[in-house]
């Protein structure tokens, strides 16, 4: 009777409930473990009002749970389905321990993500560039089998390395956590900066195009190089007496270039300023396309220096004889700004037929006269007429007027103008009349 009513009495497994946003392909049976051991199996999954999965597990060790227990749905590989198990983390044996069919809940479980709704996140074009890269990879290792054996040859002493580099970096704890700090502080401050680092990038990006643009031009300069070189070892050696005398130079300057400091600071500015000038002269310089630069002017230089030699030729004769016409002529400039000004303001006036001007030359039409009354103008026949020099129009030429003889003579005698050197082919006399 003792012993029926022990084996009657005995306590079956205590059971929990644990809730998790999906049963991630659970099924009945599968292990319960802790740390790597099984401990308990699912007993029955079930899909609650709110659409979460309540998954029942015995515990046949380590119970009772204590509050603070997690659950983790673990994959023992990625091949197959019905592979899947929960991982418990247990609570500290201090908390509160947890009664028979207390509820885990979502809070403290754990779904794992499957690799098709990875690739579910994914948008076309992304899952596109994924195609893309698995079968660049194809294509890569085509017709390297051997290449790609080779390197599963040296795979094993690499891991094997690479676990010794681990071990031993886990080796000293202060040194790894200060390496990770300081790493942290690295990538902080790349982060700080990652425009500036996507415009180096890109940068470099545009620099290895420029060098594979240039592959030919490229291969021809590392051909000459070792020519290059063994002419330049003459150089460097020479260099060396050239150091020893370049000392004493600057054991002269040292005591100078404290003061450079200042003019330095102030010639920052002024670097700064001409960045847009340099970067725009670079492009004069040199630029691609077709004759666009000056690199390409210069080519040209010779053939128009060919071409410009016989008209530079006779174009300096030229010069030569037409300088005493324009020093004729340059004294003259007022009278003939003058006459381009007034000519404009001549034809100022309009009607309805449009601009007209009125133009009546006159030429001696007054004779002027002192009498008692005062200064006279007196109203001479056209016939009576005269120039300048006091004979008809009909027997002489017009005179030679020197500038600024359209009008009186100034009191200051700064007009009519006359040159020092009398070469100014001009008579002074010949003014209008009157004072």
């Amino acid at each position: 009777m003792v012993v029926a009513v022990v084996l009657l009495s005995a306590r079956s497994d205590p059971t929990y409930e644990m809730r998790f946003q999906t049963a991630g392909q659970l099924v009945k049976g599968d292990e319960v473990q802790v740390g790597g051991r099984a401990v308990g199996s699912i007993t029955d999954i079930r899909l609650t009002d709110d659409n979460q999965a309540q998954v029942s597990i015995e515990m046949r060790e380590f119970a009772p749970l204590h509050e603070g227990t997690t659950g983790v749905i673990r994959l023992t590989s990625l091949s197959g389905i019905a592979n899947r198990y929960i991982e418990l983390t247990l609570g500290p044996s201090s908390a509160p321990e947890l009664k028979d069919g207390a509820t885990i809940p979502t809070a403290r479980t754990t779904t794992p993500v499957d690799l098709d709704q990875l690739f579910n996140t994914l948008d076309p074009r992304t899952r596109k560039g994924l195609q893309d890269v698995i079968q660049g990879s194809a294509e890569q290792y085509q017709g390297r089998a051997r290449e790609a054996n080779e390197t599963a040859k040296y795979l094993n002493p690499f891991l094997t390395t690479t676990q010794r580099l681990v071990n031993e970096a886990g080796s000293d704890d202060e040194a790894l956590t200060r390496f990770l700090v300081e790493s942290s502080g690295l990538v902080t401050a790349l982060a700080e900066r990652r425009d500036d680092l996507s415009s180096l990038v890109a940068n470099a990006n545009a620099t290895a195009g420029a060098i594979a643009s240039e592959n030919a031009a490229l291969a021809g300069a590392l051909e000459v190089l070792p020519t290059t070189l063994r002419r330049g070892n003459t150089t460097f050696v020479n260099l060396r007496s050239t150091l020893d005398d370049l000392d004493v130079l600057v054991d002269a300057s040292e005591p100078v270039a404290p003061r450079l400091a200042p003019f330095f600071r102030e010639l920052r500015p002024l670097v700064a300023a001409a960045r847009p000038t340099i970067a725009d002269l670079r492009r004069l310089v040199r630029q691609r396309g077709p004759n666009n630069d000056a690199v390409e002017l210069l080519r040209k230089a010779p053939r128009l220096a060919a071409q410009t030699t016989p008209f530079a030729r006779n174009a300096i004769p030229a010069l030569q004889k037409s300088t005493p016409v324009v020093e004729f002529i340059r004294p003259y400039t007022p009278e003939l700004v003058g006459w381009f000004r007034d000519f404009g303001q001549t034809a100022s006036p309009y009607d309805a037929n449009g601009h007209y001007a009125r133009i009546a030359p006159q030429f001696n039409a007054f004779q002027y006269s002192d009498s008692p009354a005062g200064p006279t103008l007196t109203p001479q026949d056209p016939s009576q007429r005269m120039n300048a020099n006091g004979v008809p129009n009909y027997f002489f030429p017009a005179p030679r007027r020197c500038p600024g003889s359209a009008s009186q003579p100034s009191v200051d005698g700064s007009s009519p103008w006359r040159d020092t050197s009398g070469t100014l082919d001009c008579d002074p006399a010949v003014v209008p009349p009157g004072p």
